[in-house]
């Protein structure tokens, strides 16, 4: 599907009308929006239903004019008298790269922005107790020639705060006391080291001929060691791999977790787990194996689709078989330390999945006093199933090292950055983290998307969002947990729908997608602890932000280090020509695509299958030859530009469309390195002519999404083993490793 020039999306129909002036005030207090900019010089005016029922999920009652206008009146006098918010911001580095809000400079010299100090009466008395265990204090607007506040303090408040989450006090003059969490980030992540090109897989669609009916960690190490090796690649950036919701059937889609904190066994191999090789009971190993080869070559040879649950199953007895297997010294030890590191999380993450076998995979459905996990009755339960908790925890762990290991293998190869690991939205609402996190979550509310260009009905995702209130009262605690549990095994992150690090689209329950409002975040702190945590392993972080993206957003997060994401076929002068745009005038600090897991494969692109395969699933809003003259003129106008720079060459000798196909591909390719972008993608089914997209948006049943193999250009699955011996692979990946070196230099 081509992307047309921004559409105007129907007006919400909001039954109860816009918002009146006090509902409005209340809800900017606390970042529920009243209206948004779908496109310039336009403006939606959210329905009073969406913004009451928003504030509702953050416990402020504004159901009649009387609630609102009482709430109102708190939530003012609450913001007068503070003398700080909950949490406080501040960047690192020279005072250029602060954000200022005009507070004294004295301030800023010795530690503080002036930025996070607005409001505070001068005299107030500043302490700050850092993640190191050290003490900073100074005065609120004194000059720094003045008397230190605590002489005996060994620590000179002038010493930049250390890179942390920090303790702030501050004591006004007349008595009031405050504290906050203090984030103190470095101004921004750094650009990455050389310019680089990867794959981009959907790891279950990998299969090799050791794997059980569907990719795992253990095909991810080999792509990723020969990828490396022999074609010199940089990176391979995966699917999320978050524990999903246990079925049958599980949910297929590796978006909609039941957990992004960690990961899903799912992806073990089994026999690379050191106690697999001591397994006694061989005589119930074998039936597995043969069963796991009869999956494979289902896949492989019989057309059957990606079964996860079926892998599961067979997974899960063989590593009940080899837990059995007393675990060595040194390994136990290595159990232990990873028990502690991860602690309350991975209990309770664990006691979820248990408490799932008993009573079922939504956790809203279990007896009344297993739904909250701090009770009694949890406590009993988690008690008398030890044994099974501890499993969970230990394929918690297995799954952790295979993954720090496939990075290592990554890394050992030559690659600079290694693996790129993927951050889903949200989390189903039944799952672990759901559980677990249920004071975090703002009950009754989905998020999705309002209505735009692409759905006229707006988009409801079915994950239920964090409240901006108590993420910031809690200093980003989550988040924070959340990133560092990824960090561990990632070279870099991209963050699935950037943008909601500043706002998110809330749809009250049982209300459609048109009937929510954005509800925003503090997108200054949700970025200092992706920059904190991000700088601190040595991370680059990729913000997938296509789409409508509000203005200020792409430079705020380019400003901060963050890359950008940028798609061949969407990027055109949107505000002049409409014309495909020059690849000189393309971003430097992105990753830039031909295609992406929810976009048509670049030789369905350019055969225009896409546009059949929508046709025959009834998708198409317009006449079949509409939408087939607009996809050719589409596709014309970008091989007009390719052939205009010299970038279409076909092989010598080479003819018919096979041949004119793999020109195109690589024609595309030749002209993302003309390009300045800093990373270049190669999605691998386009290495061997694959026509399917792994998603295709709008469908359900109709399309198998997220259970396709990598394939030819025939439908024929291709194993990991194929992939490294095939010549069309080669012929294109030479491109990008040839034309990479008379590719823009300068990138910044």
């Amino acid at each position: 599907m081509t992307q047309p020039r921004p559409a105007e999306p129907p007006e919400p129909s909001g039954p109860s009308g816009p918002p009146g002036d006090e509902l409005a005030r209340l809800a900017a207090l606390h970042g529920v929006a009243t209206s948004y900019s779908p496109s310039p010089g336009r403006t939606v005016t959210a329905s009073a239903t969406a913004v009451v029922a928003a504030l509702a999920a953050l416990d402020v009652d504004a159901s009649t004019p009387a609630a609102a206008r009482a709430a109102l009146t708190v939530r003012e006098r609450e913001r007068d008298a503070r003398l700080l918010p909950p949490t406080v911001v501040h960047w690192l580095g020279p005072a250029a790269d602060a954000p200022t809000c005009g507070g004294p400079a004295a301030d800023a010299d010795i530690g503080l922005s002036p930025a996070a100090l607005t409001g505070l009466p001068p005299g107030t008395r500043l302490d700050v107790e850092t993640e190191q265990g050290e003490t900073r204090t100074w005065v609120h607007g004194a000059d720094r020639s003045g008397d230190r506040v605590d002489p005996t303090d060994p620590t000179d408040p002038a010493a930049p705060l250390p890179p942390g989450v920090h303790r702030l006090t501050a004591t006004a003059p007349d008595g009031r006391t405050a504290q906050a969490h203090l984030i103190a980030a470095p101004p921004r992540l750094p650009t990455p080291a050389a310019r680089s090109y990867g794959l981009l897989v959907q790891l279950y669609s990998l299969l090799s001929h050791r794997s059980w009916g569907m990719g795992d960690l253990g095909d991810l190490a080999e792509l990723s060691g020969w990828a490396g090796r022999t074609l010199g690649a940089g990176f391979v950036q995966v699917n999320p791999l978050h524990a999903a919701v246990p079925g049958p059937p599980a949910d297929p889609s590796p978006y909609r977790p039941s957990s992004r904190r960690f990961p899903d066994p799912v992806h073990l191999r089994v026999e690379d787990v050191p106690e697999f090789a001591y397994a006694e009971d061989r005589e119930r190993l074998r039936p597995l194996l043969e069963r796991a080869g009869r999956l494979r070559a289902a896949v492989l040879d019989e057309g059957a689709l990606i079964d996860r649950d079926a892998v599961w199953e067979l997974k899960r007895e063989a590593l009940e078989l080899v837990r059995r297997v007393p675990l060595g010294p040194g390994r136990h030890a290595a159990y232990a330390d990873f028990l502690a590191e991860q602690g309350q999380a991975l209990e309770d993450h664990a006691t979820w999945y248990a408490l799932a076998e008993v009573h079922g995979s939504d956790w809203s459905r279990w007896p009344e006093g297993l739904r909250d996990p701090r009770s009694t009755e949890t406590a009993r339960a988690r008690a008398a199933l030890r044994d099974r908790v501890d499993f969970h925890c230990r394929l918690a762990w297995l799954t952790d090292a295979q993954l720090t290991d496939a990075q290592r293998t990554a890394r050992e190869a030559g690659m600079g950055i290694g693996i790129v690991h993927d951050l889903a939205v949200g989390v189903h609402p039944g799952g672990a983290d759901a559980w677990a996190q249920q004071d975090h979550f703002a009950a009754g509310m989905s998020v999705g998307a309002p209505p735009d260009a692409f759905n006229a009905r707006g988009q409801d995702w079915g994950l239920p969002p964090w409240r901006p209130d108590r993420l910031a009262a809690s200093g980003y605690a989550p988040f924070r947990r959340l990133l560092r549990a990824l960090f561990r095994y990632a070279g870099a992150l991209r963050i699935d729908h950037v943008m909601g690090l500043f706002r998110l689209w809330w749809i009250p329950q049982g209300l459609p997608p048109t009937e929510g409002t954005y509800v925003h975040y503090d997108a200054e702190a949700m970025l200092a602890v992706l920059v904190l945590e991000a700088s601190r392993a040595g991370a680059v972080v990729i913000g997938e932000d296509l789409g409508t993206v509000e203005p200020g957003v792409r430079e705020t997060l380019d400003r901060r280090g963050v890359l950008g994401t940028s798609v061949l076929w969407f990027e055109r002068d949107w505000e002049g020509s409409g014309r495909p745009l020059p690849p000189e005038r393309w971003r430097a600090d992105c990753l830039a695509t031909a295609t992406t897991h929810d976009l048509p494969s670049t030789a369905a692109r350019l055969t225009g299958e896409h546009v059949e395969l929508r046709h025959r699933l009834g998708l198409l809003t317009r006449p079949l030859d509409e939408e087939r003259a607009e996809a050719a003129a589409d596709t014309d106008e970008w091989l007009a530009l390719l052939t205009e720079l010299g970038l279409l060459r076909r092989a010598d000798g080479a003819v018919g469309a096979a041949a004119e196909e793999q020109a195109g591909i690589q024609a595309v390719h030749r002209f993302l390195l003309r390009t300045p972008a800093r990373m270049i993608g190669l999605w691998l089914p386009d290495t061997v002519g694959d026509r399917r997209p792994q998603n295709l948006p709008g469908t359900w049943d109709q399309y198998p999404n997220w259970r396709l193999p990598v394939a030819d250009a025939e439908g024929r699955p291709v194993t990991l083993e194929e992939l490294a011996a095939s010549p069309r692979l080669r012929a294109l990946t030479d491109v990008l490793r040839t034309d990479a070196r008379t590719a823009p230099d300068d990138t910044g």
